[in-house]
């Protein structure tokens, strides 16, 4: 395989990588409603505000994530909202395993 492509794949596995945490998951879903400030972050998950920053942080390193500040706060969006769309895939693709072992149960 060329390295180019080899590349490319590393870098498409970051953005998943940022992605794989169920924490990193719920901002990604909440934020899907537009930007939020951290402080409303950590709020609507029930989470620290420093572990949320942590993590933010690391999605904004990856480019899945971006950050201004207005005043005092700190404002975060989703740079790619397309990433909905993976997720939303990852949903399908777990209901479609539900039922698949669901019918197997069934069955037996």
């Amino acid at each position: 395989m060329k390295t180019e492509t080899m590349q490319l794949y590393e870098l498409k596995a970051e953005i998943i990588q940022a992605a794989a945490h169920p924490l990193r998951l719920a901002v990604i879903d909440f934020l899907a409603g537009g930007e939020q400030c951290v402080c409303d972050i950590a709020s609507h998950l029930g989470a620290k505000r420093s572990n949320v920053s942590r993590h933010l942080s690391m999605m904004v390193r990856a480019g899945v994530l971006e950050s201004r500040k207005d005043g005092l706060k700190m404002m975060y969006s989703l740079k790619t909202p397309c990433i909905v769309n993976f997720l939303d895939c990852v949903e399908q693709a777990l209901r479609e395993r539900i039922q698949s072992q669901s019918s197997l149960l069934e069955s037996e």
